[in-house]
C-alpha cells in the first residue's frame, strides 16, 4: 500500500519545467551545410579583404624591402589613379578585355560541341580523349615561338595563345559535365522515338547547360592568368604591355597596379557569370549559393 501511495503522490506533484534547466544549444560558428544570406556572405567577404589589405600595409611598413620595391596599398592605389588619369591606361584595359572575350568565345565555340559529343558517345570519347588529354599538359607559353612565326606579332598571335591556354581543359571538363546526364533521361527519350540529334538538343544540352555555364565561369579565370604572358611579347597595348614598360623603369607600383586591375576585372567577370547562372537557372539557386 505504501508503494501505491508513493506512486499516486508522484503523479499528483507538478512536473518541473525541464526546458528551464536545459540551456539552449548555440549553433557553432563553423558547421557543415551552412546556408548564408547574401548580407552575411558580403560581410565575411569584406572582412577577408580587410585582413589582406591590413597585412599588406603592415608588411610594407616594417622595412622588409625598400619602399620602391614593395610599395604600400595607398601608393599602389595612387599609381592606379595616375595610370587611368594620365597614362591612357583605360585603352590598355579595354584591349585586354577584348582579347580575353574573343579568345574565350572561340574556345567555347570549339570546346562545347566536342565536349557534348565526347560525353555522349563512347566511341568519340575513345578517339579524342587520349589526344586532348595529352594536350592539356602542354604549357601554352611553349607555343609562343611557333605562333610568332605562323601569325606574327599582332592580335592573332595573342588571341590564339589565350585560346590554347584553356580550350583543351575546357573540352575535357565539358565532356565530364555531359556524362552526368542521367541515363534514364536518355532511355526515356529513345523510347519516345527521339533521334540522336533531337536527344542531343532537347535532353543532353538542356540538362547540362547549368554545368556548362559554371564550367565556363571557372575556366575564364584560367584565361586571365595567361593574359600577361600573351601581352609581354611584342605588344604595344594591354595590361601586360603596361607592366613590361613599368619593369624597364623599375616602377613596381605600376606593376602591382596592373596586378590589382587584373584581379578586379576577373572578379567582375566571375560575378557576371554568377548573376547569369542565377537568372537563367533560378531553380538551382540553392546550389549556386553553396558554390
Amino acid at each position: 500500500m505504501t508503494v501505491i501511495a508513493d506512486i499516486e503522490k508522484a503523479k499528483s506533484e507538478p512536473v518541473p519545467a525541464v526546458s528551464r534547466n536545459i540551456k539552449r544549444r548555440r549553433k557553432p560558428w563553423l558547421d557543415y551545410g551552412q546556408n548564408l544570406q547574401w548580407k552575411s556572405r558580403l560581410l565575411i567577404g569584406l572582412s577577408g579583404w580587410m585582413v589582406f589589405l591590413l597585412g599588406w600595409y603592415l608588411a610594407a611598413n616594417v622595412d622588409l624591402a625598400p619602399e620602391r620595391l614593395f610599395p604600400s596599398p595607398e601608393v599602389v592605389m595612387s599609381s592606379l589613379w595616375d595610370l587611368f588619369a594620365e597614362e591612357n591606361f583605360g585603352s590598355d584595359v579595354l584591349s585586354s578585355i577584348r582579347r580575353i572575350a574573343v579568345s574565350f568565345s572561340l574556345a567555347v565555340m570549339v570546346a562545347l560541341p566536342l565536349g557534348m559529343l565526347m560525353g555522349s558517345f563512347a566511341k568519340i570519347d575513345a578517339l579524342l580523349n587520349p589526344l586532348l588529354g595529352a594536350f592539356r599538359y602542354l604549357p601554352a607559353p611553349a607555343f609562343i615561338p611557333l605562333l610568332l612565326m605562323w601569325l606574327g606579332t599582332g592580335d592573332a598571335q595573342k588571341i590564339t595563345l589565350l585560346m590554347i591556354g584553356v580550350v583543351f581543359f575546357l573540352v575535357i571538363m565539358l565532356a565530364d559535365v555531359t556524362r552526368q546526364v542521367p541515363s534514364d533521361f536518355i532511355e526515356t527519350a529513345k523510347t519516345l522515338g527521339g533521334s540522336r540529334k533531337a536527344i542531343m538538343w532537347t535532353v543532353v544540352l538542356r540538362q547540362s547547360l547549368p554545368g556548362y555555364v559554371d564550367t565556363c565561369r571557372q575556366m575564364l579565370a584560367v584565361s586571365w592568368t595567361y593574359l600577361v604572358i600573351a601581352e609581354i611579347v611584342a605588344a604595344s597595348d594591354g595590361i601586360g604591355a603596361m607592366m613590361m614598360r613599368a619593369k624597364r623603369f623599375v616602377h613596381v607600383d605600376d606593376i602591382m597596379a596592373g596586378i590589382v586591375t587584373i584581379g578586379c576585372l576577373g572578379l567582375l567577370f566571375d560575378t557576371a557569370f554568377r548573376l547569369l547562372y542565377r537568372v537563367c537557372f533560378p531553380y538551382l539557386k540553392k546550389h549556386a549559393n553553396e558554390n
